[in-house]
């Protein structure tokens, strides 16, 4: 009587892992948003790490959170690093490559709670009114992130951080227009 039971749930749990083996093994999560301010004065607001905390969805959630800055102050070779507490975990991203009014691409890497390396990337395009800014992110999942999207919608749970992100970036941008504004007419 064991052996067949213990035969079941074998081929249950088996069935249960190949099952998983056959989510996606890559993800994309993107949105986009019109920003009303030039598209240089957004990307100095993404081509540098300094003024994040201004606008990054995640810089308010653990007050407590270390950052240190490594490399050029901007652009390529940037380095942003974090840990905290157990919502924002610990990670590094670095500017791979950036254009000026164009595209910032990111090496985003988590090391806690949990090991992922992620490609973000934010395109610019002029608009009518300002700037239209897409913001992507890409990543392989392994075994756990399969499993994981079982029971949680990635793009549904960072897609809403993305759109804050986007609505504080736009924020960011149209009051650091004003101030370089004041600045240039006040001499």
């Amino acid at each position: 009587m064991l052996i067949p039971i213990a035969f079941v749930v074998i081929v249950l749990v088996g069935g249960f892992f190949a099952f998983i083996g056959t989510r996606p093994d890559h993800f994309r999560i993107e949105r986009s948003a019109e920003i009303a301010a030039p598209g240089g004065v957004v990307f100095s607001l993404i081509n540098d790490f300094h003024p994040w905390a201004d606008w990054s969805p995640w810089e308010k959630i653990d007050p407590n959170m270390k950052k240190t800055f490594e490399g050029p102050s901007a652009g390529p070779g940037a380095v942003y690093s974090w840990t905290g507490d157990k919502k924002v975990g610990a990670g590094r991203m670095t500017i791979i490559e950036s254009r000026i009014g164009e595209f910032v691409s990111i090496n985003l890497e988590f090391f806690r709670p949990f090991k992922a390396t992620n490609q973000t990337k934010f395109i610019l395009a002029p608009t009518p009114v300002g700037t239209h800014v897409n913001w992507s992110m890409d990543g392989k999942n392994n075994f756990m992130g399969k499993a994981f999207s079982l029971v949680m919608n990635m793009d549904a749970m960072v897609g809403k951080d993305f759109e804050r992100g986007l609505a504080n970036l736009d924020t960011a941008a149209q009051a650091e227009a004003k101030r370089i504004c004041r600045v240039a007419t006040n001499g």
